[in-house]
């Protein structure tokens, strides 16, 4: 058979098995098993995340706090051990909110579907105002120092990266994946051999700074505090599953992608973490340095090279930032894509409207840019959104798991799969749902560092007395949740729910349950 019949097959085996779940195909099949990888190690992306909240964890237990990386990361990787064994049966957009649909009734995975979108949007929200944490010292390298990194810097920078990324997700999921696979080689080669030019030339501290609190108190209260910077790094490996109506194969392709992303960025996050704490030359000074907020990556970069080379690298993170930013943006927009589709959002029939030219969604790529604006309004800084959307992400996945684990308990999976997790899976299941409740409470619990009121903030404000002196996540998770209820009693419960096909080796679709 010649290549192109090869392709023809390909693609109308999966437009096939699509169809077994009452979906045409109408988004575009480009993605390989590399650009499926690309794409969710673009959204963990280990640069961003170390480059928003490093600070945080160095101040509160200095070098110790590496050691929450490994336990973050094993925590992550058994969710992903679950959520792959979930893709190989249902390759749909949408990941959490699609396995919730099929494996619960149809309230339960309304309300995964919806909180889920919307720790997606404040992701998108917290990565692009991560971007001019690297952006401005890269550009200040260049001689453009008239340019502070100041709050209203970073919004004028947040907001021009989010619009240039809505307008390239909109020409396309294939161009987005090219940017990742580029992207994502610079990320991976730039981190990895810039972490061991830091361990080799630059060893201030040795590698007994792994066991170096700086004088800091460690304890279980500081280190489940340091803990956030891992949190807000390894999550978003499930993108692979939400770009599955985009990948060949993706049965096949999205469960390696969605696991090789979260074991690429622990490895490669590891090791800048480790070549950073090495490089601080002074522990004390990095700590209390920036008015006491302590010293980012940018700090230790510039204080070890020349100013050329320190640029050089910082644009280089820039760019990593950037396409953290594209990868993320596009696995929102597939959600909101799937949910729309099954007429479960307000505008569904626009949001589901994929263009005949373009493959994509284009109102739902806007809509989904102006939603992350908001924020915007009365910007807090990267750290606050960042950790409002990692909470957001933990209680969508742990929603998404209780799920799952009622349908095993079921006798699910009824057939076997391409990856499949035998009898492991139940164990699998039942010590991810405990890692993700304990970090549930730990995100939920207020304390000024990282779930601090208003007024403890000083740079948020309410303008309603009472909320300010309420932790910042809980009225971000009673105002999303008290909107959703509105909606979804008013109008979304009567709304008709988009005819959905079980095959007969699944669970009952939600749309089909009493």
């Amino acid at each position: 058979m010649s290549a192109t019949g090869e392709v023809t097959s390909d693609h109308d085996r999966d437009a096939a098995d699509l169809a077994r779940f009452g979906y045409r195909q109408e988004l575009k099949r480009s993605l390989g098993t590399f650009s499926s990888f690309a794409v969710a190690f673009s959204y963990i992306s280990p640069s961003t995340g170390i480059f928003t909240l490093f600070a945080l964890g160095l101040t509160t237990i200095g070098g110790v706090f590496i050691w929450t990386w490994p336990v973050v990361a094993l925590g992550q990787f058994i969710i992903a051990l679950n959520f792959a064994e979930v893709t190989s049966h249902f390759p749909l957009a949408g990941s959490v909110f699609q396995w919730s649909k099929y494996m619960a009734n149809r309230a339960y995975s309304w309300f995964t579907g919806w909180i889920y979108l919307f720790a997606g949007i404040l992701t998108v929200t917290a990565v692009v105002a991560t971007l001019p944490l690297a952006l401005v010292p890269a550009l200040n390298g260049l001689g453009w120092h008239s340019l502070n990194l100041t709050l209203h810097t970073e919004l004028v920078v947040a907001l021009i990266t989010l619009v240039v990324i809505t307008v390239l997700n909109i020409y396309g999921v294939k161009l987005v994946a090219i940017i990742n696979n580029t992207g994502v080689l610079f990320e991976i080669l730039g981190m990895f051999v810039f972490a061991l030019i830091l361990i080799i030339f630059h060893d201030h501290q040795h590698f007994h700074v792994i066991t170096n609190s700086g004088g800091l108190h460690v304890g279980a209260n500081t280190f489940l505090i340091a803990m956030f910077m891992s949190l807000f790094v390894i999550y978003g490996f499930d993108t692979a599953s939400t770009l599955a109506e985009e990948t060949r194969d993706p049965r096949r392709a999205a469960p390696k992608a969605v696991l090789f992303a979260v074991i690429g960025a622990f490895i490669i996050g590891g090791v800048f973490l480790l070549g950073c704490l090495m490089a601080i030359p002074n522990m004390h000074q990095a700590i209390t340095g920036n008015a006491g907020f302590g010293w980012s990556p940018a700090n230790i970069i510039e204080a070890n090279f020349s100013s050329a080379f320190a640029t050089l690298y910082l644009f280089v993170v820039s760019a990593a930032i950037f396409v953290c930013c594209l990868s993320i943006m596009a696995a929102t927009i597939r959600l909101t894509f799937g949910m729309a589709r099954d007429n479960q959002l307000p505008f569904s029939k626009p949001l589901a409207r994929v263009s005949p030219g373009l493959h994509t969604p284009v109102w739902t790529c806007v809509a989904v840019a102006v939603l992350a604006a908001v924020p915007f309004i009365q910007f807090s800084g990267a750290g606050t959104i960042a950790i409002a959307a990692t909470a957001m992400i933990y209680l969508s996945y742990f929603l998404g798991n209780l799920a799952i684990l009622r349908d095993r308990l079921r006798g699910w999976p009824r057939t076997s799969a391409p990856f499949r997790l035998g009898g492991w899976g139940l164990v699998v299941n039942i010590i991810g749902l405990i890692y993700g409740g304990a970090m549930l409470v730990n995100f939920a619990w207020p304390r000024i560092q990282s779930n601090p009121t208003p007024k403890q903030s000083g740079v948020l404000n309410f303008h309603i007395g009472f909320l300010n002196g309420i932790p910042i996540l809980w009225t971000v998770f009673v105002f999303i949740l008290l909107v959703g209820a509105l909606y979804y009693l008013i109008t979304g419960r009567r709304k008709e729910f988009a005819p959905v096909t079980a095959p007969a080796d699944e669970p009952v679709p939600a749309g089909g349950a009493a």
